[in-house]
């Protein structure tokens, strides 16, 4: 016998016919149907009009509609609980989420997207060749060999070597290389007033004087005596040796001086080296004016105090001393590369040399004219 699908309106009908006394069997005759199918009807249609079961029908639909939803939401969450364990920030690890959840699930691409928050686009996006690589490399190369420089003195060697870059790009890469810094920051002091040093105006304008103390490789501390300029950031020399009195800061003096000329003023803290009778004498037999500093309060030489951090900073912290000879040998090396490699931003990223050049020859200009 041939099936036919009958609409609910013509169910209906068709129970009313039986309600009105038509056999049941003549009802199966006459629209083909079992009369199983006539009682199934009747437990399900009975006494029920056509808006009714239209009705219903369209509540049918709606549970359908509604289970499908809960039961797509229950598989996002299921989904998305997979790749909870890890961010999912940038395009790669979007693409490497979807990529994952596919496999698993067998899910649509264009579901999973939408689900990750990716663009297709995106994700059928084939990666060019990074153009950085050398830049990448040589950055690499040039923090291994300064272990304690940022990316700011990175960027002024990358600049120097004809790398044509600009320092946000060579921050990027630099941050992408993971090479950053641990810097520890001082506390913040009080501010006072305070009567403040003249600035250093000219080539041995100021020098500036301090100490620093280290180790050996076997526990035996030694001491550095530290002269700086502080007009042109030059390191004018040191001294290393387990003591240095106040006779030996004047022999240094003389040393430099030799060379390098005599300062007007030279800025110092209170330490016993600076305070006794032999640097004094020194410096009324030669007239050059000593300035200390408040007791307590090194930002009175604030030339020399950075100073220090950078030698502690990029040599001391960096190298393992077997002997003062050893410990020489180093510093006078860091010495030759601070003076004519190192770029100061506060010299425009120039070394001291090509500031005391172009000094000179600014001067000579200006003679000239």
């Amino acid at each position: 016998m041939k099936t036919k699908r009958y609409s609910t309106e013509q169910i209906i009908g068709i129970l009313k016919e039986a309600e009105a006394g038509m056999p049941v069997k003549e009802l199966c005759r006459k629209y083909g149907v079992s009369d199983a199918t006539i009682y199934s009807w009747k437990s399900k249609y009975a006494d029920m009009s056509v808006s009714e079961a239209q009705r219903l029908k369209e509540l049918e639909s709606e549970n359908h509609r509604l289970k499908k939803l809960v039961a797509d939401q229950a598989l996002d969450i299921q989904m998305l609980k997979e790749i909870n364990f890890k961010k999912v920030v940038t395009p790669e690890a979007k693409r490497n989420a979807v990529k994952h959840l596919h496999d698993t699930f067998g899910q649509s691409l264009r579901k999973l997207c939408i689900l990750i928050g990716l663009n297709r686009s995106s994700w059928y996006y084939e990666p060019q060749p990074d153009s950085n690589e050398p830049i990448r490399k040589r950055l690499r190369e040039l923090a291994d060999e300064r272990k304690r420089w940022g990316y700011r003195r990175l960027h002024y060697l990358l600049r120097r070597e004809g790398f044509q870059i600009n320092h946000k790009r060579t921050e990027r890469l630099y941050r992408e290389e993971n090479l950053m810094l641990r810097v520890r920051r001082r506390r913040k002091m009080a501010s006072e007033s305070r009567v403040a040093p003249p600035p250093p105006e000219r080539k041995n304008h100021c020098w500036a004087m301090d100490f620093m103390s280290d180790n050996l490789y076997n526990g035996r501390r030694f001491r550095v005596l530290n002269v700086l300029d502080s007009y042109s950031r030059d390191y004018l020399g040191f001294e290393v040796d387990t003591s240095i009195n106040g006779k030996r800061v004047c022999s240094v003096l003389e040393r430099i001086a030799w060379f390098k000329g005599l300062p007007e003023l030279i800025t110092v803290d209170n330490g016993p080296e600076f305070i006794g009778k032999a640097l004094d004498a020194w410096a009324h037999r030669h007239g050059v004016k000593l300035v200390f500093n408040r007791p307590g309060k090194p930002v009175g030489n604030t030339y020399i105090e950075s100073f220090n951090g950078r030698l502690r900073d990029e040599c001391l912290n960096v190298n393992w001393f077997m002997s003062l000879g050893h410990a020489r040998e180093v510093i006078a090396e860091w010495q030759e590369d601070y003076n004519s490699v190192r770029p100061h931003s506060s010299l425009g990223t120039r070394t001291p040399e090509e500031f005391l050049v172009q000094q000179t020859e600014f001067c000579q200009k200006e003679v000239v004219y």
